[in-house]
């Protein structure tokens, strides 16, 4: 699986973009046919402490599975977002079994 990071209005550190790959390599398990997985994080400007947005597009055959969390860390998103990616793409399995 081909994973693709984007960090706005900030450079991410080497240490989050191996902790990210890390948990996205993990999904693999759960679905093998994962084409690609774009990632993109952002900082909100507000005087809220959770500002940290991530969202994760998922790429697999005939469709597209988007999560989007909110959180303190960057980490925390990535957590939450790959947990939520387990869930849908279980579901999706589960799916492709009945029709098989």
């Amino acid at each position: 699986m081909k994973i693709n990071v984007q960090s706005v209005n900030f450079n991410a550190d080497q240490k989050l973009i191996t902790f990210i790959e890390s948990r996205l390599n993990k999904l693999e398990k759960h679905f093998g046919k994962i084409i690609n997985a774009n990632v993109y994080l952002k900082v909100q400007k507000t005087s809220e402490p959770e500002n940290k947005i991530t969202e994760i597009l998922l790429s697999v055959p005939g469709d597209e599975i988007i999560v989007k969390k909110i959180t303190k860390k960057f980490e925390e998103g990535v957590d939450e977002g790959v947990s939520a990616m387990k869930r849908c793409l279980k579901k999706k399995k589960e799916k492709l079994k009945t029709y098989a």
